[in-house]
């Protein structure tokens, strides 16, 4: 029994009666009217009446703590729309957020919002290869970055013949700044108190957020000022966000979570949110949830496996009794994970499931409701959810068979395209249904139970990673003369990337060269794109027209029958 009353009273009562409309009037938002999540997450919360509420508890790797009011907030998302104004940023530009978990990255995200821009954040520790992929097809006009990840930007501006500038945060003049390089000090600008904020509408774009694809480059999801009325509910009915709780959402805003719940959902909802940009170590993260009495925790599968390795005797050390409700996103959790936080918390963590390109929550367990551990949970009210036949993409009746999970479109936060890639969006929708490229089952019972991809992407520590991507790179390597990248299970990340390879005459198969090669990788894109493992092969398995079978090596990995390989050019 919850010794609370959760936001949502009924599941079943509310999943009958829902509407999209409930949000709205709560937001007050009236159909056509001005809708910017600027505005509504600072200016109109202040309305409210909040002004002097803590909005960001912020603490930095060395224990540096910086405290934010929403007025505060209100105030310093004005000053950095202005200064985009001023340095001749557009409405509809896209602005590029390339930074650590530091208060620019959130109060820099709402302000890009207020003047009209199109916020783009991307993962810092990507290297400049996937930077300057993304940042291309962006057509990118700023880019707000930090002195340590200036170099990385650097080594391709003068390949973005759109970029007009590079707005480093913490500049502290020891250095010369170079050519369209400019120095912006959020603390110590002049402040603003008063800004016109854009006038956006339901379907302006908002947000840019970059996903990967089994094939081609990583794809820009375009999302508009209207997902704010799925973020607002989802954040109060899933995450259970209440006035008086302290909020701490893990995600990095360079993904979808820590833009969704890590800014929109929890600020729409006047949450007093907390961020610490630290890496990850058990002993930090309880010390952190003990200092501040956190209430509600955000957390993704791979870190909850990490705590489970460190054990409850660390737990212990804590006084974590402000928690009340944990939730979990990324990647599937097991049912170990959920038995064993109810042992070390009291509290079962509570999945949840969706993608950059849904926006919002779609499917998940929802407090008061009955968890079954290891489940995805229920649909969320207003989402049609469904699996469908991998190849009619009709729904399947019968309980308990696996298919493709699909969701009837219409909800507010789903992309309205990929950025300059309207083809690869249509491919998305079949028969009127959004396909999300995973596959499930349904019980009985109507819960959702995940199975895996049904594509070749990499779901490693709840990051996808396209194969594409860092097969590319591994060609620019040298020695390699083909390459290969597939998912590998791992107890702790779901997957780690593999690659195989088939090395060019002269090359010998080495331990020296396969680390060469893991950091060529690492360096030009990222340590999550980065294989933990390298075989050297003669040769890999093609079709006659020279493609080559992923999911044979895949099989392979996972132990799974290879299927038909009648269009081998070689037998394996």
């Amino acid at each position: 029994m919850l010794k609370y009353q959760p936001n949502m009273k009924s599941y079943e009562e509310e999943y009958k009666n829902f509407s999209w409309q409930i949000a709205c009037n709560e937001l007050e938002y009236k159909d056509g009217s001005i809708i910017n999540i600027g505005e509504y997450c600072t200016d109109r919360i202040c309305r409210m009446g909040k002004a002097s509420k803590l909005a960001l508890i912020w603490e930095g790797f060395n224990g540096e703590e910086k405290k934010y009011t929403f007025d505060d907030m209100r105030v310093l998302t004005n000053t950095i729309a202005a200064f985009l104004q001023k340095v001749g940023i557009n409405p509809g530009d896209r602005v590029c957020l390339f930074m650590d978990k530091v208060p620019e990255l959130y109060f820099g995200f709402l302000g890009i919002l207020k003047m009209g821009g199109i916020a783009q954040p991307l993962f810092s520790a990507f290297g400049s290869e996937s930077l300057l992929t993304r940042l291309e097809d962006a057509g990118t006009a700023a880019i707000f970055t930090q002195k340590k990840h200036l170099p990385k930007v650097r080594n391709i501006v003068e390949q973005l013949p759109s970029l007009k500038h590079i707005i480093v945060v913490d500049d502290d003049g020891s250095k010369p700044l170079r050519e369209k390089e400019i120095a912006f000090h959020m603390d110590k600008a002049e402040r603003v108190n008063e800004f016109k904020v854009y006038p956006s509408k339901a379907e302006t774009p908002s947000v840019l957020h970059y996903t990967s694809g089994t094939t081609g480059q990583p794809k820009g999801a375009q999302h508009v000022h209207y997902s704010l009325i799925s973020q607002y509910i989802t954040a109060k009915y899933v995450l259970d966000i209440k006035d008086e709780d302290i909020y701490w959402c893990t995600a990095d805003p360079g993904w979808v979570t820590g833009t969704s719940y890590g800014i929109i959902g929890a600020w729409s909802n006047a949450a007093t949110q907390c961020v610490l940009d630290a890496g990850f170590k058990a002993e930090t993260w309880y010390k952190f949830i003990e200092k501040h009495k956190i209430t509600v925790w955000y957390s993704a599968p791979t870190a909850i496996r990490a705590l489970m390795k460190e054990g409850t005797e660390v737990v212990n050390k804590h006084n974590l009794s402000s928690l009340r409700h944990l939730t979990s996103v990324g990647e599937p959790l097991n049912a170990e994970a959920v038995i064993w936080s109810k042992e070390a918390f009291g509290l079962p963590f509570h999945d949840t499931y969706w993608q950059t390109e849904t926006g919002s929550i779609v499917l998940s367990n929802y407090p008061g409701m009955k968890i079954k551990p290891g489940s995805m949970g229920k649909p969320f009210p207003g989402i049609t959810a469904t699996v469908v036949d991998l190849k009619t993409h009709l729904p399947i009746e019968k309980k308990g068979i696996v298919g493709m999970i699909a969701l009837k479109p219409g909800w507010p936060a789903m992309f309205r395209t990929y950025w300059n890639n309207k083809e690869t969006y249509d491919k998305k929708f079949q028969n009127g249904w959004y396909l999300c490229g995973d596959r499930a089952s349904i019980d009985e019972d109507g819960y959702f139970w995940f199975v895996g991809r049904d594509d070749d992407v990499i779901n490693t520590a709840g990051h996808l990673v396209g194969p594409f991507e860092i097969e590319s790179a591994l060609l620019e390597h040298p020695a390699v003369a083909e390459s290969a990248v597939v998912g590998k299970p791992d107890p702790m990340n779901m997957e780690v990337v593999k690659a195989f390879i088939a090395l060019k005459p002269g090359n010998e198969k080495t331990k020296m060269l396969e680390l060469e090669i893991m950091n060529f990788v690492r360096k030009k894109l990222s340590a999550l794109a980065m294989p933990q493992e390298i075989e050297f092969v003669d040769s890999l398995p093609k079709t006659r027209s020279g493609k080559i079978m992923r999911r044979v090596l895949r099989a392979k990995e996972w132990g799974e029958e290879i299927g038909d390989i009648s269009t081998l050019e070689n037998d394996m």
